[in-house]
């Protein structure tokens, strides 16, 4: 039985793989992600958080994990640096099993009035080298993309989940 023949690696191969540019260009985006907000004080992880709590307020602890995409062992490091610097606070007994309700303050609303001009200036079409279409196609893209990768992620956990049961 003949094994499927590799393609030859080429910068051309390597220019046609959309997940390989996205990979480049999310580190180029992280890095001036990270210069934004260092200028604030925050990583663009806590920034997160803070939007997220605005947006939806009252979250516990493993639910804003989900929202800002870590683990739910990172986020109790994240919270406390946030809640030491008052920009959120956590209400409720706490403890193995017991969920703490996390909230924004209104400091951190107040570092978020900051943050979000930034941030919707760094995500103008001009900024990104886009135009309004582009930007918007490419927004709309990636949305399906991680839609899709986010499917693909819960169908395995739930057939780990399925087989769990067994």
């Amino acid at each position: 039985m003949a094994q499927d023949q590799s393609p030859e690696w080429t910068e051309e191969l390597i220019h046609s793989m959309p997940a390989w540019t996205l990979v480049q260009t999310y580190h180029a985006v992280a890095h001036r992600f990270r210069q934004l907000f260092e200028e604030l004080g925050l990583t663009p992880t806590q920034f997160g958080v803070l939007g997220q709590l605005a947006v939806a307020p009252g979250l516990i602890q493993s639910e804003l994990a989900r929202r800002v995409l870590v683990r739910p062992q990172s986020i109790a490091v994240i919270i406390t640096a946030l809640e030491d610097r008052g920009l959120l606070t956590q209400t409720g007994p706490g403890g193995r099993g017991r969920a703490r309700i996390v909230s924004i303050t209104d400091a951190g609303r107040a570092l978020l009035d900051v943050a979000i001009p930034r941030l919707v200036a760094f995500n103008s079409p001009e900024s990104l080298g886009l135009t309004e279409d582009e930007q918007a196609t490419l927004n709309r893209l990636l949305h399906k993309m991680n839609a899709s990768f986010s499917t693909a992620q819960d169908d395995r956990s739930s057939a780990r989940a399925a087989g769990d049961r067994r």
